[in-house]
């Protein structure tokens, strides 16, 4: 007799989603998440590791398995205190970390496609201690040692979170008029709702971080008055200046850095412009050039404020897209067009400056390059014209000059990333850095990873400093 085969693991607990037709219209998550029994169902189907491979392709180690553990008896508080232990920002990273890059890709379930859906276990126990009004609980014995904190975002936040545990005064300076940086501006609420980044930085109020708004160093206050001021600091800025094609016509009107027009759309609020005074001009068709997550989150964005055609401009193929899998599904669900193997070569305009056209040309992959993937070669000869009144050009971003040239002190590398040694820390003694102004365009688990490493290496510095004194 045959034996029957035994399917360890089983299928992943699919997750409901707005249809493309209903979320094309509004600015609300599109996955809707896990019911009770869906999450627990999920979390049964863990294989339960002895290796814990998800835990050690964490960039923080999360206790994951001690996490999924507790959802699987419905122990969800206790589940939340085991995640918290290690992330202070839960709701946020379980909807918008790579874990498919990450703890979901090792897991051995993944290679028959189905691999325990980690982030959304996450995101489930987060959003559940929230409605409980459950939150983190530990005792602080309060340090008259004063830490800066320069940027609000997820290396910034990690970081005062882990300082403010061991117990000092801790301050954060954000330039813009919301704390989140990239959190706030850079990701639009379908795919991360503004009240659960609200509600993440809300804790830091709560466990005693003080935030200053509007406020911004090097211009507020210098650089080094801050460094007299505080016994050390970490800077934790970001990747903010976009980069640009540079090519004929790119200061056309009508032509934005993915930068500009998320934060038109998603910080100041340009999708409720009755609302708000925000404007933001797209025209019937719109070009949004790479193929990465805030490539495909302008293209959506463009779909959700009523563009008719919203084109991928991509040199490569979908195959070699930088963007998370799910992301492409969902804006290719929603009607976004992929235009592979193309690339623009100019920006027409019309008499009153305004774009009009672009012309691309036809590209075929070469070698493999230093990124791993296919090189685009550019096929001469090909050159066409596509009419379109809008270009958002998402290729990436680098360290904002802004701040950097008000402290030139601090060494940087030829990308204009804040040099660090192993232990985040810069060459001037007790200045501290990490996040995307150290690595460029990274994810948030990893710029929370170099805010814990940071606090760590600063409560280091500063108790021996003190048995030293």
């Amino acid at each position: 007799m045959k034996k029957k085969r035994i399917d360890l693991g089983g299928y992943r607990v699919q997750m409901q989603e707005q249809s493309p037709e209903k979320r094309i219209k509004n600015f609300q998550s599109v996955p809707l998440g896990y019911s009770k029994k869906e999450v627990v169902k999920e979390a049964k189907r863990c294989l339960q590791c002895k290796g814990i491979p998800c835990e050690l392709d964490c960039p923080i180690n999360m206790k994951i398995l001690e996490m999924i553990r507790e959802i699987a008896i419905e122990n969800f508080e206790k589940a939340f205190f085991i995640i918290k232990e290690d992330n202070p920002i839960p709701a946020i990273t379980g909807r918008v970390c790579p874990q498919e890059a990450q703890c979901e890709g090792v897991c051995p379930l993944y290679q028959r496609g189905h691999g325990i859906n980690i982030g959304k276990l996450e995101a489930f126990v987060a959003d559940w201690a929230r409605m409980k009004g459950i939150k983190e609980k530990f005792q602080i014995e309060e340090k008259q040692q004063k830490v800066a904190v320069i940027g609000s975002g997820p290396a910034g936040i990690s970081c005062a979170v882990d300082l403010r545990k061991f117990g000092y005064q801790v301050t954060i300076f954000e330039a813009l008029h919301k704390a989140g940086g990239v959190l706030q501006y850079g990701i639009p609420a379908f795919r991360l709702p503004t009240e659960i980044v609200d509600y993440e930085i809300s804790y830091l109020d709560e466990i005693g971080v003080d935030i200053r708004l509007d406020f911004f160093v090097g211009q507020n206050i210098k650089f080094s008055e801050l460094r007299n001021e505080y016994d050390a600091i970490f800077i934790g800025t970001g990747a903010g200046a976009p980069l640009f094609i540079n090519i004929p016509g790119e200061n056309l009107k009508g032509v934005y850095s993915a930068n500009e027009f998320l934060i038109r759309v998603n910080l100041m609020k340009a999708y409720k412009f009755l609302e708000f005074d925000t404007p933001i001009v797209c025209g019937e068709t719109i070009g949004v050039i790479g193929a990465g997550n805030v490539a495909m989150d302008a293209a959506r964005c463009a779909l959700r404020l009523g563009v008719e055609k919203v084109y991928i401009l991509y040199r490569r193929t979908k195959k070699e897209a930088p963007a998370r899998d799910e992301e492409i599904q969902h804006a290719l669900e929603e009607g976004v067009v992929l235009k592979e193997l193309i690339s623009p070569n100019k920006f027409i305009g019309d008499d009153k400056g305004w774009l009009k056209e672009v012309e691309l040309f036809k590209m075929e992959l070469g070698d493999t390059d230093a990124s791993g993937r296919p090189r685009p070669i550019k096929i001469e000869g090909s050159e066409f014209v596509l009419k379109m009144e809008t270009i958002v050009e998402a290729l990436g971003s680098m360290p904002n000059r802004l701040f950097l040239n008000k402290a030139p002190e601090l060494e940087v590398n030829k990308w204009g990333q804040i040099k660090v040694d192993d232990n985040l820390m810069t060459q001037i003694p007790g200045v501290y850095a990490g996040g995307d102004a150290v690595r460029g365009n990274a994810t948030v688990i990893l710029a929370l990873g170099d805010g814990r490493q940071a606090a760590a290496s600063i409560h280091k510095q500063i108790e021996q400093h003190k048995a030293e004194t």
